[in-house]
């Protein structure tokens, strides 16, 4: 074993607990100022939100394509990113009681999961297309890029549209949450703990390269289990918070809105990677990651839509059994690629 092998676990666990601190701090006062700036109820709120719970995904992704040169880990970091979002929710489910999530949380979830389906499933047909030779570019990013960019936009504008009464009524009538924070105080607070969650997500690359390395990985395979896991810490946070205070439909929303806002950050990434478009340059083993998001959300909307009764031995319900065993065999098939 090497002589290093133990300080990359040990920096990987130091990363971890660096990002859920200050993802929890980042999560809080981003809410906080939310409340006394009265952006909760508007496009900014909603846009702020995901922003705070996706930074990590952001910054790791563009430091591993830029400082590092490791585009496996900036894909595989953003899709397992999207597939533990998915996981989440059978965490919630086992949280709340009494009836499951899917039978108390709204329909109009169908319609963000649908856009999500959509902009993974663009993502997984320009991978492929990509690999056989045939991906349109212009100048070093590629075709899908910029189209990338005007189906997010739409969704967030069709989905904030549809929602935003429902939002406006939840952010709009809540008491201020710390009256003995000023304004100031919260946004300084909240800058630090996103320089926080920054220094550590710029660190992430270079551990992830390491992990690979040592343990004979390939940069796919890390990217999608370890440093989404990482990366996703913020999600559990705002979720299970959510969650907490009963405001279930936000957790839901926020799970699955953030799946979108991924699939914009691998946009964002391919304008930073100068050598091609980023795809042609990323593992075909990525698709696989696509295939199971894609079936994941499927599954999600089918428990949102039928909503089906009933725990599995007072745990979870099977909308949930079957989610978490889509991702062990995504992990699993991932896995088998990187031997």
């Amino acid at each position: 074993m090497p002589p290093f092998f133990d300080y990359i676990w040990l920096e990987f666990l130091i990363c971890l607990a660096l990002i859920g601190f200050a993802g929890v701090k980042l999560a809080f006062y981003g809410d906080v100022i939310a409340d006394k700036t009265g952006l909760g109820g508007t496009w900014i709120g909603v846009i702020m939100l995901a922003t705070v719970t996706s930074l990590p995904e952001l910054v790791t992704s563009v430091v591993a394509v830029t400082a590092v040169d490791f585009p496996d880990i900036a894909v595989g970091d953003v899709l397992g990113a999207c597939v533990i979002n998915l996981v989440i929710l059978v965490l919630l489910d086992f949280l709340h009681r009494g009836k499951t999530v899917y039978q108390e949380s709204g329909e109009g979830h169908v319609l963000s999961a649908g856009f999500g389906i959509l902009l993974v499933g663009f993502v997984g047909f320009n991978i492929l297309l990509s690999h056989n030779g045939q991906q349109p570019r212009l100048w070093h990013i590629g075709l899908y890029t910029p189209i990338i960019i005007v189906m997010y936009a739409v969704a967030v504008r069709t989905v904030f549209r549809y929602e935003q009464r429902d939002v406006a009524a939840y952010t709009d009538f809540a008491p201020d949450q710390c009256p003995h924070l000023s304004l100031r105080q919260s946004v300084l607070r909240y800058c630090l703990a996103a320089l926080l969650v920054v220094i550590a997500s710029v660190w992430l690359p270079f551990i992830g390269n390491r992990i690979a390395v040592a343990m004979d990985w390939q940069h796919s395979f890390v990217g999608t289990v370890f440093i989404a896991s990482a990366t996703t810490i913020p999600e559990v946070v705002v979720s299970v918070a959510a969650l907490r205070i009963g405001a279930l439909n936000m957790a839901v929303a926020n799970l699955l809105g953030s799946n979108m806002f991924n699939m914009f950050i691998l946009a964002i990434d391919d304008l930073c990677y100068t050598r091609g478009p980023l795809l042609a340059n990323a593992a075909k083993a990525h698709s696989v990651s696509t295939f199971s998001i894609m079936i994941m959300t499927g599954i999600a909307i089918i428990g949102l839509f039928y909503k089906p009764s009933g725990r599995v031995l007072r745990t979870v319900g099977w909308t949930s059994i079957f989610l978490f065993s889509f991702y062990l065999l995504n992990t699993y098939v991932v896995y088998l690629f990187s031997r």
